[in-house]
This record gives structure tokens, C-alpha cells and sequence, in this order.
């Protein structure tokens, strides 16, 4: 499984902080998408919202969304409560009640981090 994403993005940080909880090795092919890397053919071929993170698995299928990814990545852990009527529902509810709500922390982590690598977004 490779990842492709940027660790300026909240999205790819999600994936990369549950696979290293878990000692999955999940290489991260960093895509700068504030230059458009996500828009080029390329990256287009494997995800054609020019989307990050988007993993690509052994078998070459893609899935995008930080919140379709986790369930993947952190099956059978601790992370992911066992599969019952109501437990699991619940955590996914709450992967996107987190999704939808304003960041205004993670807008200002990103333009920290965009500024003082000297980019402007």
C-alpha cells in the first residue's frame, strides 16, 4: 500500500498518525499540491478529484478520503471498535462529524507551515 498526500494537509496527516500508531510502513509519495502536483495526468489516472490522501493498495485500486482510508488501515486494531449493531455506526459518525467541522486550528497549522516553507498559498 503507498500513500500519496502532503504532510501540510490535516487529511494526510490523519493517515500517517494512525498507520505509524500502528507500525504500519506506509511510504508517503509526496504530492505539493499547492504547485498542482494533484492536477497533473499522472496523479489524475489514479485519482481524477486530484485528491490527497489517496492510497493505492497491493492490487492497484484506489481509495481516497481520509475518512475511507482509516477503516482499511486500522482494521482489526484497537482503533476501530468491534463490529456491532451500534459501536462501529458510531465511530464512523463521529470520523464525519469531525470532517465537517470548521478547522479554523488546522487552516492556521497549514498557512504556518505553507509560510514559513516560504510559500504563499
Amino acid at each position: 500500500m503507498k500513500i500519496y498526500g502532503t504532510p501540510i494537509r490535516g487529511n494526510c496527516l490523519k493517515v500517517k498518525w494512525v498507520c505509524d500508531r500502528l507500525g504500519v510502513a506506509l511510504p508517503l509519495i509526496e504530492i505539493n499540491t499547492l504547485k498542482g502536483e494533484n492536477r497533473t495526468p499522472e496523479f489524475l489516472k489514479l485519482n481524477a478529484a486530484g485528491q490527497v490522501p489517496t492510497v493505492v493498495l497491493e492490487d492497484g485500486r484506489t481509495l481516497a478520503q481520509s475518512n475511507g482510508i482509516h477503516p482499511l488501515s486500522a482494521r482489526g486494531s484497537d482503533l476501530i471498535p468491534a463490529d456491532t449493531p451500534t459501536r462501529r455506526p458510531k465511530w464512523t459518525n463521529g470520523c464525519y462529524w469531525e470532517q465537517n467541522q470548521p478547522r479554523p486550528f488546522g487552516r492556521c497549522r497549514f498557512r504556518r507551515s505553507t509560510l514559513q516553507a516560504g510559500i504563499r498559498p
